[in-house]
């Protein structure tokens, strides 16, 4: 084996610093910011010929050529072929190896992704393992923090101001097809992105012209932006449910716009499995292929993240969004904020005032007698009297609205407790019997009142906590 060979073989990422990021945002400067005195230095012409003329040969080739229906229907089916040659093959197949391909769907996914003219394999996944490496940072070749058109379109008009961080391709480069399709890339691109979709429809129905310019470069333009909405929409448009702590979100309308790679957020939790969308019902029609593709024997070992840890992080984020609403509530006073009172004192108070005794609280109805379902006599006959019997039970079995709703009236804790020993269930209203809590707060007062289990509720022996 050759020295060259060797290195080859080694990945490039193996002897990095540990720091390599902050290292390197430090250490290496970035290019000048684009002026209008500079722009034309900066400019990626070739991408930027790229992108800008297509569209303009489209729209200009579509107004002298008649568009039939064949060749609609072709335009179409073409769009899905070469947009899966990007999902299926440079993207889930060899950017993240989340499935297995045979020699044939391998070569047959080179060529549909070339038809989309949007770099070679190696190139292309060079540039996307470095953005789920780097992602939202200025490593990132796409950082979604630089705008949405940078995100989409704009990092591929002009020169990147920053090399995108390293990342590994050295299993790329040992790949037959990968170099096969890097050798004759150019070759490729012209024959699966125009030559081909023109010489379908000749054959088929003699419109070589409409199949250039609708199922050729139409049909690119699409594709184009397709996938460039991965880059850009998937990092705006949606829902968390996995993870927050990046831009990546889940939404419908992108999943539709791409060809099922929407679900960015679980997507960049768990991007070696080969689903975008876990859902039978979510739009991810690339799943669906590679899953095909498996049935008839051209692909195996399917990667699928374990279901355990997929639901712990929908879980992680359920926990996380509930927090947010239980610290928008107000929660009623425990009982060390509340007075200590007598019972002579809270008999004396009540002829003040409508004051009744529940579970060891002291409870102030004043706003509530007219307003109680069962009526004010049954409220006023307990005015600085001993309800708790009432309440639970005795008189009505309330519901949770009704335990959460004199919690907050909550004045006072009488002394001594309560005459009756009552599970400690009864003393926490429904809405304080689970709660949110962090790992620092386990152990405190904010978690104190409803860290019992069942066991310790029903066991005897037991002292219960001094209210």
């Amino acid at each position: 084996m050759t020295d060259s060979a060797t290195k080859k073989d080694v990945p490039i990422d193996l002897n990095i610093p540990d720091n390599y990021v902050q290292h390197t945002l430090t250490t290496t400067k970035p290019l000048p910011p684009i002026t209008l005195s500079n722009i034309l230095n900066e400019i990626n012409w070739l991408s930027f010929i790229i992108l800008t003329s297509t569209p303009i040969m489209g729209v200009i080739g579509a107004c002298y050529t008649k568009l039939r229906w064949e060749t609609a229907v072709w335009a179409i089916a073409y769009y899905f072929i070469t947009a899966l040659g990007i999902t299926a093959g440079y993207h889930r197949l060899w950017s993240h190896r989340s499935y297995n391909a045979s020699a044939p769907l391998q070569y047959m996914l080179a060529m549909a992704g070339a038809g989309s003219l949007q770099g070679s394999i190696k190139w292309w996944s060079r540039g996307h393992r470095a953005h789920h490496r780097y992602t939202d940072t200025d490593l990132d070749p796409y950082n979604a923090h630089r705008g949405l058109f940078y995100s989409h379109i704009g990092w591929m008009l002009v020169k990147p101001r920053r090399k995108p961080g390293v990342a590994d391709v050295s299993d790329l480069s040992k790949n037959n097809v990968v170099n096969w399709q890097h050798r004759h890339y150019l070759t490729l691109i012209l024959a699966m992105g125009f030559l081909f979709p023109s010489l379908v429809a000749w054959l088929g129905w003699g419109d070589a012209k409409g199949g250039f310019v609708y199922a050729g470069v139409l049909r690119l333009v699409f594709v184009h932006h397709s996938t460039f909405c991965v880059n850009s929409l998937a990092h705006y448009l949606g829902e968390t449910p996995f993870d927050d702590k990046h831009t990546p979100k889940d939404h419908i309308i992108t999943a539709f716009v791409t060809v099922g790679e929407g679900y960015h957020n679980f997507h960049h939790q768990f991007p070696m499995d080969y689903r975008n969308a876990i859902k039978w019902y979510q739009y991810d029609p690339t799943k669906w292929f590679i899953w095909s593709m498996q049935k008839i024997g051209l692909a195996s070992h399917l990667k699928v993240f374990p279901e355990n840890e997929v639901r712990k992080g929908q879980l992680t984020m359920q926990l996380k969004r509930l927090r947010e609403t239980q610290e928008s509530l107000t929660w009623p006073s425990n009982s060390d904020d509340l007075p200590v009172v007598s019972f002579d004192s809270f008999q004396t108070q009540s002829q003040k005032r409508p004051l009744i005794l529940i579970s060891g609280f002291i409870h102030d109805v004043s706003t509530f007698i007219d307003e109680h379902p069962g009526g004010a006599h049954l409220l006023v006959k307990f005015v600085g009297k001993d309800a708790t019997t009432a309440f639970f039970g005795g008189v009505y079995d309330h519901s949770n609205a009704a335990h959460n709703s004199l919690a907050m009236k909550r004045v006072g804790v009488l002394h001594g407790g309560h005459p009756h020993i009552l599970d400690i269930a009864r003393r926490i209203p429904p809405s304080q019997q689970l709660k949110i809590a962090r790992y620092n707060e386990l152990s405190s007062n904010y978690s104190s009142s409803t860290a019992w289990s069942e066991e310790e509720e029903l066991g005897e022996g037991i002292p219960v906590n001094k209210l």
